[in-house]
């Protein structure tokens, strides 16, 4: 399959979701406090509360980012499984000036992530 058929079946599964059950998924993969923090919240609890049923909504800034996780988890776990792509996701990225994809998704930076990304899915990233 090619990295585009990855990136647009990811794509297509991940909208069919709601926002809870992304969240839930994420909190799985990533864990708690590293969901929190790629949005950008300071409360680490948040997303177990926007993962229940009668919890908070998280704004639109937050959705933007929970939207580009959940699809960069998806299609890295698909394509590495869960350890890599989890180990991807905290990492330093030289696609990222150093950064971790975490550290770039809070900032907004999703392009560069999804280049980063990219780099993984095609073997363009040598560490």
């Amino acid at each position: 399959m090619s990295i585009d058929a990855t990136v647009g079946t990811a794509a297509v599964r991940t909208n069919e979701l709601g926002i809870r059950e992304i969240v839930r998924r994420l909190n799985t993969g990533l864990g708690p406090t590293l969901v929190a923090g790629l949005t950008g919240s300071k409360d680490r609890r948040i997303s177990h509360k926007w993962a229940k049923e009668d919890g908070p909504e998280p704004n639109a800034a937050a959705v933007r980012r929970l939207m580009s996780a959940i699809r960069l988890w998806t299609e890295l776990s698909d394509a590495h499984g869960e350890h890599v792509a989890r180990l991807w996701f905290i990492g330093s990225n030289p696609w990222l000036d150093e950064d971790s994809p975490v550290e770039a998704i809070m900032e907004g930076r999703f392009k560069e992530v999804r280049v980063a990304a990219n780099a993984m899915l095609t073997g363009g990233f040598s560490g």
